[in-house]
């Protein structure tokens, strides 16, 4: 049981409902802080609602956390009410939650497992966050380090039996299930396709294995061939019944994890997925369901032989033609399946191996749009993980990509790969520069409208990725195929100092580039949403999830621009168009203000946009906040005008000397590895900053904004925190720190917002090269960039000619990135000369 100094044991006691009976008590405020250990997600079912008979449940999404008052845990459901809290990355693992307000839930009501008999009857419907706008002052209370605290060694609050055991136990680990579905896995918290928890790694219990199957070479009972023709000519013993005979086969693609969990369905776990495999006699589709997923997916892979039986063929749902699938699940009947070394596997009926079809950067200039293909390359720019939604029709799902640059000896043109989720989340954590990327199965897609051959790379069903410093490369075929052999050739030439200075790793990355001109990006957003208004803008942004990108287009004017390096905001330099900020011309328009918080509600969390009250003139008093007032009830707006809460930010340190030819050393030994089968084969001018004497407040730009060039001894720490749930980081320099600032006015509401613009960024992003233009304002606007071709204007410059804006009414384009907490990222891409 819990100690008696326990928070929970004193706040939660008195409340506890007994057997089949409700709890007539007032819900029970926790008055000390507690601790988030961790989140888990799960899809609701059709009897999820009765926990929950006074919340709305407009999502599909449930959230079960474990709290600690350091002397036990406690695992409850969260109010469906507070599930934004975590969509924007408020409430996560390692904050502290003051006046946490529980109440009690039936207990018969709840799932039997041997972990709810006492820590999961409670609910929590209301909550204060504290730490949102900074964690750096909230990982130390009363002395200790919460990150040096080891959580999984406390009891569970409520739990006698396991008390005092260890998460690591693995029957404790088993029973960890989602209290308030009738689900046995959880998803991850920010995707649909990866998975999540240890359920997917156990070691599979053993099975009784047939006197056949002991024997030293194995034959298969059934060909392929054999099943298609028996199914389509209505053969019963194949069509009615479940089919014993053993097939022998190879996995020639591996599909992503599908999940189709429903609100309206109890399944317990709804997965599926798909391997195309073949014999000598054909190929066909087999179809992994539920917890036969959870069982073989992490355990499969491409290349593979297996042996199954005790399966049923289907008709197969999506072929254009009479086709068959074989259909896989964990009973009736409980399909047996094996892993086979093909030293098992007699030579008449060894499966073919798969075929790839490698093309380098230079051919894929050639290839037809929709081609499908795999690539190798080296890995210089790893961008930042975010996500959009789903064009299925509903728009509910958020899909997780990012931006992958790979190089070949090929070309001078990079290979671009926007990579969703394949279900293989430890290999994209791996994504670092300078590693040996190869991915299978990819389409390609070629850009219209793009004069310079613009094209990239993007998913399909069975993409996989695979890189250095798994061990994936030596296990796979590929690796004697003569593309691979003449890109390892290349890469053990390459000079490793000079290839290092171009590694990047996340910031603000946008490809591909978009239209100089207006009629052509017009054209390009036919069937999209048009312009906003600037109160649109602002209640669309503030529905952004967490990392979830937009772009939105606003006609609009610029008030002000300034200039800045990071962390010296208070010296800028500083352009406004006084006429558009003064009182008489802006008094009546709508501002973004402070939202209110909600009743229940507290969180200290303020946004990265502000709008001020501007003075008329640079030299009147420091300006005051716009009224709080809102019509908004989001506690987490994006606009809040609290900039100056922002915390201020370590200068990115420089990266120290390495032995600069042992990365690209170690990448290319690992493909000759397992060879028992391979025998044959910037300064400062700080003069350019003047000192204004009075600033008006704009927000300074986030560090996740900014790339980073890549550190090799620090490359765990960077690429934590361009990860999904990672926190900003100056473990690197960033390649530039400075930036602008543009103060827009929205043309239809007088609305106000500001926008960051990077046009420097354009020399070392991994984009291709812009055309020529003329340095001026405009151009640099509409091509988002400075010229190539000329030496960019000092930001002296290019402030002193801002008066060229001076009513000049614009199309802007902007990217938005909700980057969690205190930080909406606003990026101003291209703006458009509107003319009558």
């Amino acid at each position: 049981m819990a100690t008696t100094g326990c928070v929970f044991q004193r706040t939660l006691t008195r409340t506890t409902p007994g057997p089949n009976k409700a709890s007539s008590s007032s819900p029970a405020i926790c008055r000390q802080s507690v601790f988030v250990v961790e989140l888990q997600r799960y899809s609701r079912d059709q009897g999820s609602s009765i926990y929950f008979p006074q919340a709305v449940l407009n999502g599909e999404d449930l959230y079960d956390i474990t709290l600690t008052d350091r002397d036990c845990r406690l695992r409850v459901t969260l109010d469906p009410g507070l599930n934004r809290l975590v969509e924007r990355h408020i409430l996560r693992s390692g904050v502290t939650l003051l006046n946490a307000t529980f109440t009690p839930t039936m207990t018969a009501q709840l799932p039997a497992c041997p972990m709810t008999s006492g820590e999961s009857r409670y609910t929590l419907v209301s909550v204060e966050v504290k730490g949102c706008a900074s964690d750096d002052d909230d990982d130390e209370e009363d002395g200790v380090r919460r990150s040096d605290v080891d959580w999984d060694s406390l009891p569970w609050f409520g739990s006698s039996e396991v008390a005092g055991r260890s998460l690591s136990d693995d029957t404790c680990l088993s029973s960890l299930v989602p209290l308030r579905a009738n689900r046995i896995v959880f998803l991850p918290l920010w995707n649909n396709v990866d998975y999540s928890g240890e359920a997917w790694r156990e070691t599979l219990p053993t099975q009784e294995e047939d006197e056949d199957e002991e024997e030293d070479v194995r034959c298969p009972t059934v060909m392929v061939s054999e099943l298609r023709e028996a199914f389509l000519s209505g053969h019963r013993a194949v069509t009615r019944r479940a089919v014993q005979h053993q097939l022998i086969i190879r996995i020639i693609n591996k599909s992503h994890l599908m999940y189709y969990g429903r609100t309206d369905r109890n399944c317990e776990c709804p997965y599926k997925a798909v391997l195309e495999v073949c014999d000598r006699t054909g190929s066909v589709c087999v179809v992994l369901w539920n917890s036969v997923c959870v069982s073989w997916y992490c355990r499969v892979k491409p290349g593979d032989i297996i042996s199954l039986s005790r399966y049923r063929v289907k008709q197969h749902y999506q072929a254009e033609h009479n086709d068959i699938e074989i259909s896989v699940n964990s009973r009736n009947p409980a399909a047996r399946i094996a892993v086979l070394p093909e030293s098992s596997v007699a030579p008449e009926y060894l499966p073919p191996a798969p075929t790839y079809s490698f093309y380098s950067s230079k051919e894929l200039l050639d290839r037809p749009h929709g081609v499908l293909c795999d690539v190798i390359g080296l890995l210089i720019f790893s961008g930042r993980p975010e996500r959009i939604r789903s064009k299925d029709g509903r728009g509910a799902e958020l899909l997780e990509y990012r931006w992958l640059q790979l190089e070949d000896s090929s070309s001078d043109q990079p290979i671009m790969v926007k990579l969703f989720s394949t279900s293989q989340p430890e290999t994209h954590c791996k994504l670092h520069p300078l590693s040996v990327v190869v991915c299978t199965r990819l389409k390609l897609i070629k850009v219209s409208d793009q004069t310079n051959g613009c094209f990239y790379l993007t998913n399909t069903t069975y993409t996989q990725v695979y890189c250095t410093g798994l061990g994936h490369h030596s296990e796979m075929s590929y690796r004697k195929l003569r593309p691979v052999q003449q890109f390892l050739q290349w890469l053990r030439s390459l000079d490793e100092a000079q290839v290092l200075s171009r590694a990047l790793i996340g910031g603000f990355f946008i490809y591909p580039p978009p239209p100089v001109s207006l009629e052509t990006y017009m054209k390009d957003r036919r069937g999209e949403p048009g312009f906003l208004q600037g109160a649109d803008f602002q209640r669309e942004v503030e529905r952004l999830c967490y990392r979830e990108r937009r772009t939105f287009c606003i006609q609009a004017t610029i008030a002000m621009v300034t200039y800045c390096h990071r962390g010296e905001e208070d010296r800028c330099l500083l352009w406004m168009d006084r006429a558009s900020l003064s009182p008489s011309s802006s008094s009546s328009s709508p501002r973004l203000s402070k939202s209110s918080s909600s009743p229940h509600l507290s969180v200290s969390s303020f946004s990265s946009s502000s709008v001020l009250n501007l003075p008329s003139t640079p030299r009147s008093p420091q300006p005051s906040l716009s009224s709080p007032s809102s019509s908004s009830s989001s506690p987490t707006s994006p606009f809040s005008a609290v900039s100056q809460l922002t915390p201020r930010l370590l200068q990115g340190r420089g990266g120290q000397k390495l032995n600069r030819r042992i990365i690209l050393f170690e990448a290319s030994m690992e493909f000759l590895k397992n060879t028992d089968e391979d025998d044959d084969n910037d300064d400062e001018d700080d003069s350019s900053f003047v000192t204004a004497p009075s600033v008006p407040a704009f927000p300074p730009v986030a560090m996740e904004t900014l790339k980073m060039h890549y550190d090799h001894d620090h490359r765990e720490e960077q690429a934590a925190a361009v990860a999904l749930g990672g926190r900003a980081t100056t473990a690197g320099r960033f390649v530039s720190e400075d930036y602008y600032t543009l103060r827009l006015k929205a043309l239809s509401d007088g609305v106000l917002f500001d926008a960051t613009f990077l046009p420097q960024s354009s020399s070392s992003s991994p984009s291709p090269p812009l055309l020529p233009h003329s340095n001026t304002w405009i151009s640099i606007l509409s091509h988002g960039a400075f010229s190539s071709h000329t030496p960019p204007p000092s930001p002296g410059d290019l402030i002193g000619m801002a008066a060229q804006l001076t009513n000049q009414r614009l199309v802007c384009i902007l990217e938005v990135c909700y980057l969690g907490g205190a930080s909406t990222e606003v990026v101003l891409s291209r703006a458009f000369l509107l003319t009558n």
